[in-house]
């Protein structure tokens, strides 16, 4: 049981996929900042905050009420998903790729340039004994 978890862990996907979920975690909370700081008073120059802080176009509903879309929660959350994405793919997977197919082609110029003949299979070699067998016992 211990052997199979270590084999699951040791996966280059589950490991991959853990370094992204923490390092995505750490860095959206840098990607938030930069929005709250940068992004968000930029859509501000363009559309007053209401009293409830929202900010984005606003237009007067059936009741006289002023209905606001908030464009800055909408702003951060796709910038965030975009930024981190990014980085997770470049950090983490382009690189990853890169050794496995680095990995899989030695592995495969070594198999290539490997000039030794192939063993045969354990069922190969139990046919030609038996095959032998069947001679010997022929010639008798």
């Amino acid at each position: 049981m211990i052997k199979g978890f270590k084999e699951f862990i040791l996966r280059g996907n589950v490991i991959d996929l853990a370094v992204a979920v923490v390092i995505g975690a750490a860095f959206t909370a840098v990607v938030n900042a930069i929005v709250a700081s940068l992004i968000n008073p930029l859509v501000q120059v363009f559309y007053q905050p209401n009293d409830n802080g929202e900010f984005g176009p606003s237009i007067t509903g059936i009741y006289g009420q002023q209905v606001v879309f908030p464009l800055g929660g909408l702003l951060t959350a796709i910038i965030s998903f975009l930024a981190v994405a990014l980085v997770v793919y470049f950090v983490f997977v382009y690189p990853m790729n890169h050794w496995k197919a680095r990995a899989a082609a030695r592995a495969g110029a070594a198999d290539a340039a490997s000039d030794e003949p192939k063993l045969p299979t354990e069922q190969e070699l139990l046919v030609q004994i038996r095959d032998l067998l069947e001679r010997q016992n022929s010639t008798r």
